[in-house]
């Protein structure tokens, strides 16, 4: 079995040899395979929901390897352990957050990242067309191909999807709050935390360094994607995740209704063409702040950062599992 690449490995590989990585994973049928499913969602998951998965998998030939984690460390661990035993696929079963845990271990390897999309929202599965359908998610996991995707990083921290900052890790924090003390469901929990956050409306002063200018602006959000988003009536979706690029979306002292108003905007495909909205494209960026620390959102997750925040693409590092 060929060794698991590192990071820079992949960055200054040629495209001839990657392909042949690729080839040599697909030519070669597996037996088994590590999955890892986040138990800690509240789903229900218990020993029949497990041996029903592996049944799933052993009717396309593969033995499945079931790790039900309840909590993002103990995926995180377990991935570590399939990279480090030079497992040639990882599957990860849940929402965008487990899809992120378990891909910020195999970026930069040749190892596969295979996705049960057992969440609610699902954006990275849906951008890269992966069915929905646990049966056929499982098929396409055994049957797909490979295609390399990029990865958004800050300050070394990877997303999938998105990064904001401002009135967006607000709400995310909120949201989880209400749900873990007061016992909310996710959408009620969201909507008191939009709520709220449109009540305070907070703004910050940022400074912006892409494309070897200096953009200063007032805000209440910094909302940075991995490749380009918010096109047209597919709100939040993607036409591609291998441009190398991020797009960068930043309001200039909107009001509230100024909000509304570059939601219709993004909601018709034209939200570059509102009044004092910039949406920038480059691989990599720089975000200032005079904050000591700040909230980062990365994929629905909040962490503390201390700025600068450092954002760059890291192109074609993921090797994902798509239908064929």
């Amino acid at each position: 079995m060929a060794g698991n690449l590192h990071h820079g490995d992949l960055d200054t590989a040629s495209a001839p040899r990657r392909q042949n990585r690729i080839n040599y994973f697909q030519e070669n049928a597996l037996d088994s395979i590590i999955v890892i499913v986040n138990a800690g969602a509240g789903l229900g998951y218990c020993g029949g929901w497990v041996a029903a998965l592996e049944e799933k998998f052993r009717s396309h030939g593969v033995e499945a390897d079931i790790t039900l984690a309840k909590s993002g460390a103990e995926m995180i661990a377990r991935a570590e352990q399939a990279l480090a035993d030079g497992a040639p696929v990882v599957v990860a079963g849940g929402g965008d957050g487990t899809i992120n845990a378990v891909a910020s271990v195999l970026v930069g390897s040749a190892t596969r990242l295979g996705v049960l999309p057992l969440g609610t929202l699902n954006h990275f599965a849906k951008d890269l067309k992966i069915p929905l359908d646990l049966d056929q998610a499982v098929a396409n996991v055994v049957q797909g191909r490979v295609c390399q995707v990029d990865v958004g990083e800050v300050n070394g921290r990877i997303f999938l999807n998105n990064s904001g900052l401002g009135i967006y890790p607000d709400i995310v924090r909120d949201r989880e709050q209400q749900q873990r003390h007061l016992g909310r469901g996710k959408w009620p929990a969201f909507g008191r935390a939009l709520f709220a956050a449109l009540r305070r409306f907070p703004f910050m002063s940022v400074r912006l360094k892409i494309n070897g200018e200096d953009h200063l602006r007032r805000t209440p959000f910094v909302f940075i994607g991995n490749n380009e988003y918010l096109q047209g009536l597919t709100l939040g979706a993607r036409e591609r995740l291998d441009s190398g690029k991020l797009c960068l979306y930043v309001a200039q002292k909107p009001t509230r209704l100024g909000l509304l108003r570059y939601g219709m905007h993004a909601l018709f495909g034209k939200l570059g063409e509102a009044r004092d909205f910039d949406v920038l494209s480059a691989s990599e960026l720089v975000i200032e702040t005079r904050h000591h620390h700040m909230r980062v959102a990365t994929d629905g997750e909040v962490t503390l950062m201390k700025p600068p925040l450092c954002y760059r693409s890291r192109a074609a590092a993921l090797h994902v599992i798509v239908p064929a």
